[in-house]
């Protein structure tokens, strides 16, 4: 929320602050059991970049396996063409090697 109202406290909106915290992955992160892929640019600022490195110690800590995919100096909505298209190559390689096995059993 500081994100987009610097000047937001929690303290004064407690139903706002609980709706964004459930609206959130951490709400729900400590049933994750499947593998994960965390795309973000670094200078992103709808989301901060410190969400992603609190979300990561949280898997770390239940032993989720995931794998990261930072794009330096990349905002929220990518700017370059060749992000976006190393983004989706690798979303579709990481879900040939996570699901490709499962939804084949004779691989």
């Amino acid at each position: 929320m500081p994100t987009f109202s610097p000047n937001y406290d929690p303290r004064e909106r407690v139903d706002v602050a609980r709706l964004a915290f459930e609206s959130s992955p951490m709400a729900s992160v400590a049933t994750w059991r499947s593998p994960v892929l965390l795309i973000h640019g670094d200078d992103d600022r709808n989301v901060p970049f410190a969400q992603t490195e609190k979300l990561v110690e949280a898997l770390r800590r239940q032993k989720v396996d995931f794998e990261e995919l930072i794009f330096p100096d990349e905002i929220h909505d990518f700017l370059l063409r060749r992000d976006w298209v190393r983004a989706y190559a690798a979303s579709a390689e990481f879900l040939g090697r996570k699901l490709g096995a499962a939804a084949n059993p004779q691989r």
